[in-house]
């Protein structure tokens, strides 16, 4: 299993390369998980999804390589309007299996941390497992989103359209531009 840690670019080059993860060739043995956040260091959503991303790998990682799954993750920081665009981030935090979203009904909530960073408030995701809201995506919600996508029935391709930043993005952002220039 490859980690892959990028703060820009999808192509793991230190910048952006033009391209979308999703142009990228899909192996049919191979799974790639894009972790996709706005921070790692102040964000507990985004720090909790991390947590149970890693726990949730390690504990169906056995499984996966004795069928012959090799696992590619990226772990990409979102750290400008550019890269959201790039990536079609919709909200932070992000899981995506072979570029699908795990979770297809995005809702939001207000996030203190996220708040906090930026200086205006800004909401993240709610994931919804099982009737429950959470923060972050329960570990079994990960598992077995992960095991449906590789052992489960293909998806069906979703009709792609085309992306505008949403505005809790651009509220976002503004906030940590308007925070660098002080």
């Amino acid at each position: 299993m490859k980690v892959i840690k990028k703060s820009q670019g999808c192509c793991g080059k230190g910048q952006v390369c033009g391209c979308q993860e999703s142009v990228h060739p899909i192996i049919s043995n191979q799974l790639i998980i894009d972790f996709l956040y706005l921070d790692l260091s102040v964000c507990s959503r985004c720090q909790s999804t991390d947590t149970s991303l890693d726990e949730a790998l390690s504990e169906v990682s056995h499984v996966l390589k004795s069928t012959g799954i090799d696992v590619v993750i990226h772990k990409i920081q979102i750290s400008s309007e550019a890269l959201a665009i790039q990536h079609r981030f919709m909200s932070s935090p992000t899981i995506r299996l072979n570029g699908e979203d795990i979770q297809l009904e995005s809702r939001e909530s207000l996030c203190e941390s996220c708040g906090d960073l930026c200086g205006d408030e800004v909401d993240c995701r709610v994931w919804v497992y099982k009737g429950t809201e959470y923060n972050a995506p329960p570990k079994a919600m990960i598992i077995e989103a992960i095991l449906h996508k590789v052992y489960g029935h293909p998806s069906s391709k979703v009709k792609e359209t085309p992306y505008v930043l949403p505005q809790n993005l651009k509220k976002f952002f503004a906030g940590m531009t308007s925070k660098d220039k002080e």
